[in-house]
């Protein structure tokens, strides 16, 4: 591209601007016009990497696909077309899966962005072996080799500008997001968290053992001790930030390994947008704990996308039956009085304009 003094005055240049703004809004109305499905493939897992899940714009006719207990309305391989060239990627919580977050990357997809979840190694559905800090310091590396994976796939890479990447993360994957837009934590913060306030955050600190079956005492007196041995002394700090994700949503994040600092003041140039999401009724990570002491620290450099006062720690998930949320996780269900259908719809639309407006501005 010419220097700037080469174009033919500050006329020129607008002139110019907004011819491209005009192409831009065209393609993408014309986009809009074709009704796109949403597409569903998989990059499978190559070396230590896991597979990397794609929703997308498509061509093809969206057919009901069964995937554990969600049924998704998705066109399955089905051909990729054009959107509005922007990625988000998404990171799962613990134990989790791409299925409960198929909601909300179909809401992203019908706003045109392609959306890649990549599968956390160690800690998915299908294997539980760095549960914790283990996979929370390879987490933020993972979202960065999903970005390179799909820029190297000739099925999507035509389909995103790799250097206006957006994250989102919840629980775990919360913190990943955190980590992304600057913060710094360690383990031994985490260790000293649960010696402090084990009790009152217990399920974070027991992995989710309390509150069934009895034997509380037993279960916090056992992971204060597990945590403190393994983690106690990790003081080293941990850190990954990559700059061509510059848009971030954490939503009912892991937060209290996090040196507040680090969210105060972000050791970046040019730190990425942050949106953040609470749900108040959250007991897998107690609000005051977690989300709390990042929204007083971050200020006015965070933007509150939804504060849901009667949500769980599964609000922002896509639904799945009372039966099933018992047989997996009680702390998943929606506590009495949330409002889902009306609700989450709305959280929705706000991170679909967050990321339009941070990663779709000229």
């Amino acid at each position: 591209m010419p220097p700037f003094d080469s174009f033919s005055g500050r006329a020129g240049f607008h002139g110019r601007w907004r011819a491209g703004a005009a192409l831009c809004l065209g393609l993408f109305l014309t986009w809009r016009a074709v009704a796109a499905s949403v597409g569903l493939d998989v990059l499978p897992g190559e070396d230590e990497q896991g597979p990397v899940t794609v929703f997308y714009p498509s061509t093809d006719q969206a057919t009901a696909l069964r995937r554990g207990p969600f049924t998704l309305n998705v066109a399955w391989q089905g051909a990729p077309m054009p959107g509005n060239q922007r990625l988000v990627v998404i990171s799962h919580g613990s134990g989790g899966s791409p299925w409960p977050q198929s909601d909300l990357a179909a809401a992203l997809v019908q706003a045109g962005f392609v959306v890649a979840m990549p599968e956390h190694r160690g800690d998915n559905a299908r294997d539980h072996r760095r549960v914790g800090p283990p996979s929370w310091k390879i987490r933020p590396l993972e979202v960065s080799e999903a970005i390179d994976r799909l820029g190297s796939a000739p099925r999507f890479a035509g389909l995103f500008d790799a250097q206006q990447v957006g994250v989102y993360g919840m629980s775990a994957g919360g913190l990943t997001a955190l980590t992304l837009a600057g913060a710094r934590w360690s383990p031994a913060r985490f260790a000293r968290h649960c010696d402090e306030h084990g009790e009152e955050d217990a399920v974070d600190c027991t992995g989710g053992m309390v509150h069934r079956d009895g034997w509380d005492g037993l279960k916090l007196a056992l992971s204060r001790w597990y945590v403190d041995l393994r983690y106690g002394r990790d003081e080293d700090w941990q850190s990954h930030t990559d700059p061509r994700i510059v848009a971030v949503v954490a939503a009912v994040p892991m937060a209290a390994p996090i040196d507040l600092e680090s969210i105060r003041q972000p050791a970046l140039a040019h730190p990425p947008a942050l949106g953040l999401i609470e749900a108040r009724r959250d007991e897998w990570l107690v609000p005051r704990f977690h989300i709390d002491p990042v929204r007083e620290a971050c200020g006015t450099r965070c933007e509150l996308l939804a504060d849901l006062p009667d949500g769980g720690h599964g609000a922002v998930l896509s639904p799945w039956s009372d039966d099933i949320a018992r047989r997996e996780d009680r702390f998943l269900m929606d506590p009495p009085g949330f409002r889902r259908e009306t609700e989450v719809p709305a959280v929705y639309a706000r991170i679909v304009d967050f990321f339009q407006r941070h990663l779709l501005a000229p």
